[in-house]
């Protein structure tokens, strides 16, 4: 599955974004989908994921109350609402895919996805 992240861009703080993950060659619904950012000078960090189903989500718990994770496997895509935006959240975000999964299963290590999006931007401004 190639994955196209989308939706990036500079934001100042206490905004919102809304960034989008679009995937292409296989049906989204096979797979749980996570976000990963990565800020300059550090390391990958995993922000949310959604299980196949959707029926289950985790975020890290930084974003927790202000992130929100979803998918619409009819459009083959993959969202996270982003608000009550801080400079803390500047980073490259990735969308990732992780397959032969039960439909309820989440996990929350880089290494558990397959496949990953080039990433976009999101800069937030104090």
């Amino acid at each position: 599955v190639q994955l196209q992240a989308s939706g990036g861009g500079l934001v100042q703080a206490g905004g919102s974004l809304r960034l989008s993950c679009a995937a292409s060659g296989r049906t989204v619904s096979n797979y749980a989908m996570g976000w990963f950012r990565q800020a300059s000078g550090k390391e990958r960090e995993f922000v949310a994921v959604i299980s196949r189903n959707g029926g289950n989500t985790y975020y890290t718990n930084s974003v927790k109350g202000r992130f929100t994770i979803s998918r619409d496997n009819a459009k083959n895509t993959v969202y996270l609402q982003m608000n009550s935006l801080k400079p803390e959240d500047t980073a490259v975000y990735y969308c990732a895919a992780e397959r032969g999964i039960g439909v309820g299963v989440v996990h929350t290590t880089a290494r558990s996805y397959d496949y990953w999006g080039q990433g976009t931007l999101v800069t937030v401004s104090s």
